[in-house]
């Protein structure tokens, strides 16, 4: 429970959270696939390289010729017109080069997100195909939001290293390896040696601290956000804290994540006060020391001024590229662990689905099961079904009926072909459902199922959902059929009229029968009803219960209903308990079984005279 609460809790991803590979050439290479995304776009890669590299090139410069301001302290015993005309001309070099700097950065920023997005649309587009026709064990095993989260996090993670860390981690690589060794050349080896000997070592300390400080931050606003979940529980429940009276319990466990969270902030002010004390005592320390070996050499005319100023701009310089590498190593290795995910999804295997969607051939619906036994990929040692035998004739009511988990909608999902069975087989119109393309055998089915979900568009929108070419009219007369059209027209916006996330804006009712319009639209010669009134009140469900029985006219219909009320007009009802069929027959039939189970279960509903 606590653990459910944390995650409550945790409304972003963090980058930080997010796993990491290891930067190294196997991981590397595979990470290279992305460039296959590029076509005839590389030549953009190429050029965005070229001002990657000038950036680093005039990022050296600057601080060689910025440093050279300090040699002019020395000239203050020269004629002004001279050493003012000197300095004239440094600062325009200086401001040339900060422009030039500035192109360059502007070309890398440019072509590289040009590169950037041109893979990404392919990733993107290559990822939702793939996901879109993944078998439906991949769902039951993926959650939703894990797959959004490979949708949106894990390529956004892919953007921001290919449009900002790769460049910044070479950029920062340049300048960082290039000043050092300007730094050895140009200056005196005393410095050179200290600055070596003592920046890395205080930036990888400051790194390490600073990276704990980042654990210790994220987990303190962690147990923040559960003390919140708390408090929005205690809130939202009232009533039920108040029946059960039970507000000593929420005040002690608030108390509780309170002195949680105390002894935490104790810890953490601890560790960030030591990082503090560091700072100031090890860091500055350091570059005051530094600082006062140069004043010395240069007291001692070891050192010029101008040598003064390169080394100081040069070591700025390249502390902060230091500084800045495992960051970016850090974000490319999120970058790989993102690109490794994503290619395991455009990877994975599909369905056999024909997307050009040109399926005009239309079944009798026949549907004949055959000893079919099914459990499902997650639980392979429970049995949902076992030798389920029955033969549905073309335009027949095939009712389902028994008690919760005996079976009954996985037939319509084995029907659907959502899964194959582990053994028997499935006949449509005497073939086995398994020869039949996926595309074709689903085509000839629709589904109405007891939760309908819409989509977050117009009602037009949704009912043409069921055939995406349909005319107005054709769209108008299938919401008639379904008794939708009287409450459609009702609204301002009629068929434009926004249903909002899922549908929430409509009724069950209105969903229910915005789903059979669209199923009528489809045409389908097999119609699966997945309990599709038993949530309905009773008017909705009389308005309901009447379209179905229009649309089920002329069509298989494979009905999956606990009201055995609605089912008693069927041609045939299949028993079934605990995964096997009991009793088949017609409702006049299974009633005269007093011992039987449908019978039990009649008289459970309604009274048996």
């Amino acid at each position: 429970m606590a653990k459910s609460r944390r995650e409550a809790g945790k409304t972003n991803i963090n980058n930080d959270e997010l796993p990491k590979a290891k930067l190294n050439l196997k991981n590397i290479k595979k990470s290279l696939r992305l460039f296959t995304y590029l076509g005839k776009q590389k030549w953009k890669f190429i050029i965005g390289m070229f001002f990657l590299v000038g950036t680093a090139a005039v990022g050296l410069l600057f601080p060689l010729k910025s440093g050279s301001l300090f040699g002019f302290l020395g000239k203050s015993n020269q004629p002004t017109e001279i050493v003012t005309s000197q300095l004239q001309n440094l600062g325009l070099t200086l401001l040339f080069i900060l422009i030039i700097q500035s192109v360059f950065s502007f070309g890398r920023t440019y072509f590289f997100s040009q590169v950037t997005e041109n893979i990404l649309k392919g990733v993107r587009d290559d990822v939702f195909k793939k996901i879109i026709q993944m078998p439906m064990s991949f769902f039951s095993k993926n959650q939703s939001s894990e797959l959004n989260s490979r949708m949106s996090t894990d390529i956004n993670v892919i953007s921001e290293a290919f449009t900002f860390n790769i460049a910044e981690l070479l950029r920062q690589a340049i300048v960082g390896i290039g000043g050092l060794i300007l730094m050895i050349k140009l200056t005196p080896f005393k410095i050179a040696m200290w600055f070596l000997a003592i920046i890395p070592a205080l930036t990888v300390i400051t790194i390490v601290f600073a990276k704990k400080i980042r654990f210790y931050s994220k987990n303190f606003q962690d147990k923040i956000a559960e003390l919140s979940t708390i408090v929005g529980e205690a809130v939202t429940g009232i009533v039920n804290v108040k029946v059960f009276t039970n507000e000593t319990y929420e005040i002690k466990r608030y108390g509780e994540k309170t002195s949680e969270i105390k002894k935490f902030g104790f810890k953490y002010g601890l560790f960030r006060g030591t990082f503090f004390a560091f700072i100031i005592a090890f860091v500055f320390g350091s570059v005051f020391f530094i600082l006062y070996l140069m004043i010395k050499l240069y007291l001692e005319k070891e050192l010029t001024g101008e040598q003064f100023g390169q080394f100081l701009m040069l070591s700025l310089f390249v502390a902060a590229s230091l500084g800045g590498l495992p960051e970016q190593i850090a974000s490319i290795q999120r970058a790989l662990g993102a690109t490794d995910r994503v290619f395991e999804l455009i990877d994975g295997e599909i369905e056999n689905i024909e997307l050009s969607n040109n399926h005009e051939k239309q079944t009798k619906g026949e549907i004949t099961f055959n000893e079919v036994s099914f459990c499902y990929p997650s639980r392979p040692d429970f049995s949902v079904l076992k030798n389920i035998s029955f033969k549905a004739e073309s335009g027949q009511t095939i009712a389902l009926v028994g008690s919760s988990g005996s079976g009954k909608t996985t037939i319509a999902s084995l029907i659907l072909r959502f899964y194959d069975p582990l053994s028997g087989n499935i006949l449509i119109d005497g073939v086995e459902s398994k020869s039949l393309s996926l595309t074709e055998l689903r085509k000839q089915i629709a589904l109405v199922p007891q939760d309908v979900i819409l989509f977050a568009g117009s009602i037009k929108d949704n009912i043409a959902y069921g055939k995406p070419s349909a005319t107005d009219i054709e769209i108008t007369e299938a919401a008639r059929k379904a008794n939708a059209l009287d409450f459609i027209e009702s609204f301002p916006d009629k068929f434009n009229t926004l249903v909002g996330e899922r549908g929430i804006q409509l009724s069950g009712g209105q969903r229910q029968r915005i789903a059979i319009a669209r199923a009528v639209l489809k045409n389908p010669s097999i119609l699966v009803l997945d309990e599709a009134t038993s949530s309905l009140d009773s008017e909705s469900e009389h308005l309901v219960q009447e379209a179905l029985d229009k649309l089920m006219v002329g069509r298989t219909s494979i009905v999956i209903a606990h009201r055995l009320a609605t089912i008693k007009n069927a041609d045939k009802i299949v028993v079934l308990q605990n995964g096997k069929v009991q009793e088949i027959g017609s409702h006049e039939q299974l009633i005269l079984n007093e011992n039987g189970l449908y019978y039990k279960l009649c008289k459970m509903q309604f009274e048996i005279s």
